[in-house]
């Protein structure tokens, strides 16, 4: 692909603005649209099953709206067909409206010639009859998810309705004690938004322009990766996508801008917040280097004496920086940090204040500071906590 010259150029600092801006994290934020406003903003909310102070989904929005409501963030989700889940970055609750536009990746899933898992005769088309009459229902409601206590070791009714649900015949209209509740989609979606119409070219037009204006800005590797396309999927549409070629003070590589983010520099407050490791800022970590200098690595997954950060480490934004992680947890009403990591003395009062509202926030009244990376401030920073939370 021959890189067109660019039509901007941004410092890095700009770039960093613009991206935050992209992402929910500079002005005040959109109360009004709420919940529902940030996926629709943000086009992927990413799923998953770690909870801790909250699961990731829920900590999406908080991150930028404040101290919602964890059952408003769920109905927000959830009711009124509002959004669907589906494979996109990675499992995501994605806007309602963008059904159609991955129709490409159903397409697909039919076409795939091998599976992980074997489909039992019949199965499938038993559990799409048990759905018709009896849904919506979870896997256990549909015959069991598993065959064993192995998390692989699937039933044939979960590998037949999991199928279903990538072929775009099943959606899942809702998560319930982390349980997926299925249902035929021809009841779930919208009549208009019910098809297969838009070829690939359409689809992945789209989706790219979308991942453009989620990040403000990026290289074809970030915008390929928001909804997990392949390079080549960016280079046959990127030119008519809608974004624009901008070259970014030491990024190296080509990169691409909403034209609208590049029309008013960013301006506003701030937000001061702990963030999910799967928040779309940071998700991917290259790119969260390039922008902020921060290496961030989930650590659940690490054996734990090879730990460096901790469990469930959440990377502290502060004055549109990265300025340290918590790996917190909750023991009754008492927010734990189990381990601070600061950016020198000046980032204490912004770590306090994030962790006085994420304890706010999941109905904590106390919190305490175990171990911190300086060991000089962990009393300033347990003295800050303390007085915040009164």
């Amino acid at each position: 692909m021959t890189t067109p010259r660019p039509l901007a150029d941004l410092s890095a600092d700009e770039a960093r603005r613009i991206v935050l801006r992209a992402q929910g994290f500079i002005g005040a934020p959109d109360r009004r649209s709420g919940v529902r406003g940030i996926l629709r903003h943000l086009g992927a909310i990413q799923l998953d099953t770690i909870s801790v102070l909250a699961r990731s989904h829920e900590l999406v929005p908080y991150a930028r709206l404040g101290a919602v409501g964890r059952r408003t963030v769920e109905d927000a989700y959830w009711q009124d067909t509002h959004s669907f889940e589906y494979w996109s970055h990675a499992a995501c609750i994605l806007p309602i409206e963008e059904w159609p536009h991955f129709a490409f990746r159903r397409r697909a899933y039919r076409n795939r010639p091998q599976w992980n898992h074997d489909l039992p005769d019949g199965v499938y088309d038993q559990v799409i009859k048990q759905l018709r009459s009896e849904g919506p229902l979870t896997a256990t409601e549909l015959g069991g998810a598993k065959k064993t206590n192995d998390w692989w070791d699937w039933s044939g009714s979960k590998v037949a309705v999991e199928r279903a649900l990538m072929y775009g015949e099943v959606v899942c209209v809702e998560r319930r004690g982390w349980k997926r509740i299925y249902d035929l989609a021809e009841r779930a979606v919208p009549d208009d938004l019910l098809h297969d119409e838009l070829d690939d070219t359409e689809c992945l037009r789209r989706l790219v322009g979308l991942a453009g204006r989620s990040l403000g800005v990026g290289t074809r590797a970030d915008i390929a990766d928001y909804h997990r396309l392949k390079g080549e999927q960016v280079d046959a549409v990127i030119a008519e996508s809608g974004l624009v070629p901008v070259s970014v003070e030491g990024w190296g590589k080509p990169a691409w801008a909403d034209p609208a983010a590049l029309e008013t520099p960013p301006r506003g407050r701030h937000r001061t917040t702990l963030l999910s490791p799967f928040d779309s800022l940071i998700w991917e970590r290259a790119r969260t280097e390039r922008i902020f200098g921060f290496t961030h690595r989930l650590e659940a997954y690490v054996p734990k004496q090879k730990r460096i950060h901790g469990y469930f480490a959440m990377p502290v934004l502060a004055g549109g920086r990265l300025v340290g992680r918590v790996d917190p947890a909750r023991e009754g009403r008492t927010l734990v940090a189990k381990q601070v990591t600061l950016d020198g003395p000046k980032a204490v009062p912004a770590v306090a204040q994030a962790l006085a509202e994420a304890a706010t926030w999941v109905d904590c009244t106390d919190a305490r500071v175990e171990r911190v990376d300086t060991p000089e401030l962990r009393e300033p920073l347990a003295q800050e906590l303390a007085r915040l939370l009164g």
